[in-house]
């Protein structure tokens, strides 16, 4: 491995569409006033690093590095960084930047900030060696994870958290009992994670995965939930809440069919295709539908801390930085189950 004093690698895409290629950094990026420099140790592979790559985002019109599910150690401290130390093992995730003076941002809301910059989109991300980040969008991380483990907390934990706590508080009180019953469309990196938190808060758990993914099926039963099985099935009773984590649009009638009056579906991702037309029947009855936007600095606070309490079970498949391409390609497949990590 290349003395990282003199420079360091970093995966970087050209282009949508094109392959990332390995380039080599002479010397080491300076962190500025309110930044840090991160050594990254690991970085979780996202299925919007997916979306990027094959051109469902926009390209940033300049190469990028990709990654949003950083874990690394502090290396370097820019002027005014106060509350992190060198040396400190920190996440780094999806949103990256923002204004801190909009309206969305004087209101909490500042994963709606219309100027906001996005780690491995806008900002140089963690497939690399080296990362420099706004210090407000650090995270410390909890003891009881390694690196590999812990880098997929960062967004399929976090917006898996933000779609649930959405999905909790839409749905609203449930006559009669306590507990809701959630249907996770796709069981990934994201639904892995919520489920097991959804599971040891007392509710109701079902999993719909793409027909014929069986060790999906497995790995969900095997977490604790109620059931699982292929989307299009109908469940005994229907749902309070569905989350939806696959980018597929025809999920969302889906959802809705096996839907009580009154319940939400949360479309949990960055990039969903076309949602069909469908019968007003499906709506009616004060269903909602909700989408998610990124994240915000509470979230991430309140979901580590519950990490921190709650032993998550993290399935994990690690892949060297330079098996980068390797990786997206699994992804895009479907090949995984859990989660993919870029071991640095």
């Amino acid at each position: 491995m290349p003395d990282t004093t003199e420079g360091y690698t970093a995966m970087t895409l050209a282009a949508a569409g094109r392959p990332l290629q390995a380039v080599w950094r002479a010397g080491l990026p300076q962190p500025g006033a309110g930044q840090v420099r991160i050594a990254v140790a690991a970085c979780g592979v996202c299925r919007t690093d997916l979306h990027l790559v094959d051109g469902d985002l926009p390209h940033p019109g300049h190469p990028v590095v990709p990654g949003h599910e950083v874990v690394g150690r502090i290396a370097a401290l820019g002027p005014g960084v106060q509350g992190l130390a060198l040396g400190q093992r920190v996440g780094v995730p999806w949103l990256g930047w923002t204004c801190g003076h909009c309206a969305a941002c004087r209101a909490g809301r500042e994963n709606l900030c219309p100027d906001a910059r996005f780690t491995g989109w806008q900002l140089a991300g963690g497939y690399a060696g080296q990362l420099v980040a706004d210090a407000r969008y650090v995270f410390v991380l909890p003891d009881g994870y390694s690196d590999e483990a812990a880098a997929p907390l960062l967004c399929a934990g976090l917006i898996g958290y933000r779609a649930y706590a959405m999905a909790l508080s839409l749905a609203g009180p449930l006559p009669g009992r306590d507990a809701h019953r959630i249907g996770l469309y796709g069981f990934g990196a994201a639904a892995h994670l919520i489920a097991q938190v959804a599971v040891q808060q007392g509710h109701e758990v079902l999993a719909f995965t793409r027909p014929g993914d069986e060790a999906a099926q497995a790995l969900a039963r095997r977490l604790g939930v109620a059931w699982a099985g292929p989307t299009g099935d109908t469940p005994a009773a229907p749902l309070d809440a569905a989350l939806l984590f696959a980018p597929v649009g025809d999920l969302v009638p889906e959802a809705l069919r096996v839907l009580r009056p009154g319940g939400v579906v949360v479309c949990a991702g960055i990039h969903m295709s076309r949602i069909p037309a469908f019968d007003y029947a499906l709506l009616w009855g004060e269903r909602r539908i909700a989408s998610v936007a990124n994240l915000t600095r509470a979230d991430g606070e309140a979901f580590l801390r519950l990490a921190g309490q709650i032993p998550l079970q993290v399935q994990t498949t690690p892949y060297a930085l330079a098996d980068a391409n390797h990786a997206l390609d699994d992804l895009r497949a479907g090949r995984l189950a859990g989660a993919a990590v870029l071991v640095v």
